[in-house]
């Protein structure tokens, strides 16, 4: 089975505690405290590593942790800093929670790298709290917990074209002989259980990455046979060639295939089921005389009015592969240039806590005014960067999935009152 998905634990390390200590040395019997600071516990750090292509390593160690920072020392010693690990993963990686789904991170534009979990900061020493009044303190600060997470991995390859279509029409075939790529080929259902990426190469910069997706059924935005599996490697490319059996070899309606496929596509991904399409009418050396006029003909007249272009082809002789490799390619250079990235749904350095408790309140002393606050406001406040579009984003969706916009709408609020968390002050509009 092709490695698109693993789960693991990932965990940052601890930071380490401040000490506690004073100078003993001869002829110096009240020593002033020297307790030194407790190293930075280390981080868990994502690279793209352009060599790999599966996640086969990351089924087989399933356990990601870096190193504590060490406690500090005497004589103002610092601790070490604990080793970061670094987990290395093929471009077009998303991270996800694994307990809701979310999306916490996209490695596809990524060209550094990204920490996904912060180690705990270090505890300072005991020579950190003098005062005027305190001389000599006899505490020091423990360093910062560690976090800790399940994620998924799920690798959405990075290809141009997406090759889709039900099992046995001809995909495989196709691609041999377009690309680079070398199949396994055979006549039964399924045969090809692990997308193939191949090169199609015209000449004068002029080309395109295709994919080729394995059989999809009738169920598999459902999860049916192995449909999910494999949908998400179509969701980032940008032109779809849809492979219909147009001699109907083994019985099938070539129109009835392709509703069935865009419906699939439809319920997985809206936006996914309106890329440009073409269709390619495979098997067409099968067809003789009128058959040939009348199914063409009949693929024609349904979806050329659509804007879905016919190109009746064998991919066993090769017969009109030429016309259809270059309408796609001129396809993907219409194409917006940039990947397609998934937006993250959920901030790691904010880890919610549904217990802390918050209040929404309206102002008895100014009119139009709202108060939001409570420990749990405040430790989400302090974890999000409103003035980044993403943190902002975050901040809404926050307000909206914790009800308190229901609340404000229960209190009364109006468009242009003022909403009050702490020091930040924000006008209400629907």
């Amino acid at each position: 089975m092709f490695a698109d998905r693993a789960k693991i634990f990932i965990k940052s390390g601890k930071g380490g505690d401040g000490h506690v200590s004073f100078r003993r040395e001869m002829y110096v019997p009240n020593g002033g405290p020297d307790g030194g600071d407790g190293g930075k516990g280390g981080d868990v750090i994502l690279v793209v590593d352009p060599g790999l292509n599966t996640l086969t390593d990351y089924r087989h160690v399933r356990k990601y942790k870096a190193e504590d920072g060490e406690e500090g020392g005497k004589k103002n010693c610092h601790g070490a800093n604990g080793k970061d690990i670094i987990l290395k993963v093929p471009a077009g990686t998303i991270v996800k929670d694994f307990e809701t789904g979310k999306v916490i991170l996209d490695m596809s534009n990524k060209t550094e790298p990204v920490v996904l979990l912060k180690g705990g900061r270090g505890g300072k020493g005991n020579r950190q709290y003098v005062t005027s009044v305190m001389q000599a303190p006899k505490y020091a600060q423990p360093g910062q917990p560690s976090r800790e997470l399940w994620v998924t991995l799920e690798l959405k390859m990075i290809a141009d074209v997406g090759l889709v279509g039900f099992p046995n029409v001809g995909k495989s075939t196709f691609l041999s002989r377009v690309t680079n790529a070398k199949p396994k080929i055979a006549n039964y259902h399924f045969t090809t259980l692990n997308p193939n990426l191949g090169v199609v190469d015209l000449g004068e910069n002029n080309g395109f990455v295709i994919a080729d997706i394995p059989g999809i059924i009738e169920g598999a935005s459902e999860g049916v046979g192995l449909g999910l599996e494999f949908l998400r490697h179509i969701e980032r490319t940008k032109v779809l060639i849809h492979m219909v059996d147009a001699a109907s070899v083994e019985g099938r309606d070539p129109i009835v295939d392709i509703e069935a496929i865009n419906k699939e596509l439809l319920s997985y991904n809206v936006d996914l089921a309106s890329r440009p399409q073409v269709i390619a009418a495979n098997k067409c050396d099968a067809l003789y005389g009128d058959d040939y006029e009348t199914v063409i003909e009949m693929l024609k007249d349904e979806y050329e009015p659509k804007g879905i272009k016919v190109f009746p082809i064998s991919a066993v002789s090769g017969k009109g592969l030429d016309e259809l490799l270059w309408y796609v390619n001129k396809l993907v250079k219409e194409a917006p240039d940039e990947v397609i990235e998934f937006e993250a749904e959920m901030d790691v350095e904010f880890m919610d806590n549904p217990e802390l408790p918050f209040e929404v309140t309206k102002s008895d002393k100014q009119e139009g005014l709202y108060i939001v606050e409570g420990p749990r406001i405040e430790r989400m406040l302090g974890y999000t960067n409103l003035e980044s579009e993403k943190g902002f984003a975050f901040f809404q969706k926050f307000l909206k999935d914790n009800g308190i916009l229901d609340m404000l709408e229960e209190l009364g609020i109006q468009e242009g009152d003022t909403v009050k968390l702490y020091g930040l002050e924000f006008d209400y509009y629907k």
